[in-house]
């Protein structure tokens, strides 16, 4: 997916320049324009923040120009899992059109080096997973954690957070959040 087209044609169809939107998401101008221009890959983080100045959801952002299924699937392939993930993140959404979801349930895989963002990610609800394997760091408030295979988490959402992976193998988990603000 083009992350600068789609967010320019969103923003356009939105009615917003880009001085209005950098003003709504809380961001410099020069930010909407370097990620329109795909001059930058914006982290989830970033990403999000600009995405609350339209307001839409991640989910909504990556899922523009899919039709939705008539009928309501229970089962998802992984070929079908939608990748909500920026840059090297991987972020794969279970159950994207499922309506009126209460919950994200996502795979998720962390490259070595990945990283949300230095920008701690914080929103209403709670978050848990489980790691699947490799390891990683968890970042709540002024605490860091670092969780492999077999590890969990879960935590209330409003706390700053932030997912890294400074390690040399890739990290895997299945996470879920409340709401489904994904």
């Amino acid at each position: 997916m083009d992350i600068g087209a789609s967010l320019k044609a969103v923003r356009k169809m939105k009615g917003l320049s880009q001085r209005e939107l950098a003003k709504r998401a809380g961001v410099t101008n020069s930010t909407i324009s370097m990620i329109e221009k795909n001059s930058v890959s914006p982290s989830v983080s970033s990403l999000k923040k600009v995405l609350s100045g339209i307001p839409m959801s991640l989910v909504e952002f990556f899922s523009i120009g899919e039709s939705a299924s008539a009928e309501q699937k229970i089962v998802y392939r992984a070929n079908e899992l939608l990748d909500i993930g920026t840059g090297a993140l991987e972020f794969k959404l279970i159950g994207r059109d499922y309506p009126n979801r209460a919950m994200s349930v996502m795979s998720e895989t962390y490259p070595p080096g990945a990283d949300t963002g230095e920008e701690m990610l914080k929103h209403v609800g709670e978050e848990a997973a489980l790691v699947i394997s490799g390891k990683f760091e968890l970042t709540v408030g002024d605490d860091v954690f670092v969780l492999e295979a077999g590890d969990s988490y879960y935590f209330n959402s409003e706390l700053p957070h932030r997912f890294r992976n400074p390690f040399e193998e890739p990290c895997q988990l299945v996470s879920a959040t409340t709401p489904a603000n994904f």
